[in-house]
Parts: structure tokens; C-alpha cells; sequence
């Protein structure tokens, strides 16, 4: 079974809090989802050409698992937090699985 990722784009629209959501993304919402979904891996990045863009990325061993682990509890409790959290951030989630990896070395 291949890897499915669980994305999550959120849209910062005042540069001034970036920093704070940044902040916060670190050290609450990224581990309190990692641990409520069981991923593998989570990672994050903004955007160098989008400034406002923020992009969350969780790894699940397939696409079962991330099933699961999005169509429970965990889910509505961390969207509902991070709506309390920050209402002005608009978010899409995006499913992926992975078609192909290629690396050298």
C-alpha cells in the first residue's frame, strides 16, 4: 500500500501574525495532531513565493490509516481549536497518495 498524506493549506492573511501562528503551529497544534492522527512523519512549510501560505503536511502508512485517523474525533477536536485559535486563517485539506518516488542515492 502506498503513502497518503494528509495536507493541510492555511492562508495567514496579516503578515503581523505570522510569527504568533508560526509559534503556535510549532508547538501545539503540529504536535497535538501528530499525536492524535498516530503519522508517521508531520511536516511544514510556508511558502517562498506565497508569504501568507502555510502548508502542513502529515504521512500515514496508507490511505486506511488516514482514513481513520481523519474521519474521527481527533479531526473535529483539532478543527475546532484551531478555529477558536485563529478564525481569520482560511484553510483547504488535500488528500494524496503517493503515485512515485524517485531518488538518487
Amino acid at each position: 500500500m502506498p503513502l497518503a498524506y494528509f495536507v493541510v493549506r492555511a492562508t495567514v492573511p496579516d503578515p503581523a501574525k505570522r510569527n504568533a501562528f508560526d509559534e503556535w503551529y510549532r508547538r501545539e497544534h503540529l504536535p497535538d495532531a501528530a499525536k492524535a492522527f498516530g503519522v508517521r512523519k508531520a511536516r511544514r512549510f510556508w511558502s517562498a513565493t506565497d508569504t501568507s501560505l502555510h502548508v502542513a503536511m502529515y504521512e500515514f502508512a496508507d490511505q486506511a490509516a488516514l482514513d481513520r485517523a481523519t474521519n474521527g474525533e481527533a479531526l473535529k477536536t483539532l478543527v475546532a481549536e484551531f478555529d477558536r485559535s485563529w478564525p481569520e486563517v482560511t484553510r483547504t485539506r488535500e488528500i494524496l497518495v503517493l503515485a512515485e518516488e524517485f531518488g538518487v542515492g
